[in-house]
């Protein structure tokens, strides 16, 4: 089984976790009003869904170039991407449970939630892959290939540049559930994500110019 699956399955596990944490407090307290649930194309389950898959290729990115190279920087920042993000998507994965809500709306397109009020993803354009356009930031699957052949140096920079585009995606992303989420943990959650992940553009952006590359435009 790949370090993938194992995130995936810790996701799962933490996603359960959390949304039998929270029915078993909420029983527990019958003297409030019970929480009103998210419309299924609200932006709170937009964010989630979109979210979701989005810190799924960061894991699958990190996992990659932590088999790819010897670094100890750049191993010890993928394991903390790829943790980070696992334990975020759960969580969003188990708001959807909690909610009722599909993880999955076929037909529907990425970022809808963001159409009204939303932004423009502050300049940051959505690639297109084989499947259609991808959320802001996402690589495609061309460029996750080449990051699986290269190797040492190589796949540092290659992984930093994708990873500093992603989470520059993920940022405009974050800042539009802070704006249009109604459910305060799941704000609260989105403006933890801005915050660190502004924090890990400056290093990756330091960890390039250590190795003579530059931000890929």
């Amino acid at each position: 089984m790949t370090r993938t699956h194992w995130a995936a399955i810790m996701a799962v596990v933490l996603a359960l976790l959390f949304a039998g944490a929270v029915t078993v407090a909420s029983a527990g307290d019958s003297d409030s009003a019970a929480p009103a649930v998210p419309a299924s194309d609200s932006a709170d389950a937009g964010f989630a869904r979109d979210m979701s898959v989005h810190h799924q290729q960061a894991v699958e990115m990190s996992f990659i170039v932590r088999d790819r190279t010897e670094n100890a920087e750049i191993r010890r920042l993928a394991y903390d991407i790829a943790n980070t993000q696992a334990n975020q998507r759960g969580m969003m994965m188990g708001w959807l449970d909690l909610w009722g809500l599909p993880k999955v709306t076929p037909g529907s397109a990425p970022m809808a939630w963001m159409a009204d009020g939303g932004g423009s993803h502050s300049g940051h354009s959505a690639a297109k892959g084989a499947g259609g356009p991808l959320m802001p930031g996402m690589a495609t699957e061309a460029q996750l290939a080449r990051l699986g052949e290269l190797s040492g140096k190589a796949a540092e920079v290659e992984y930093l540049q994708l990873m500093i585009v992603h989470h520059n995606g993920g940022v405009d992303m974050a800042e539009g559930c802070v704006r249009l989420c109604s459910v305060d943990s799941e704000n609260e959650l989105a403006q933890g994500m801005v915050d660190a992940q502004r924090s890990e553009v400056e290093l990756m952006v330091d960890l390039l110019a250590k190795r003579g590359a530059q931000v890929r435009t």
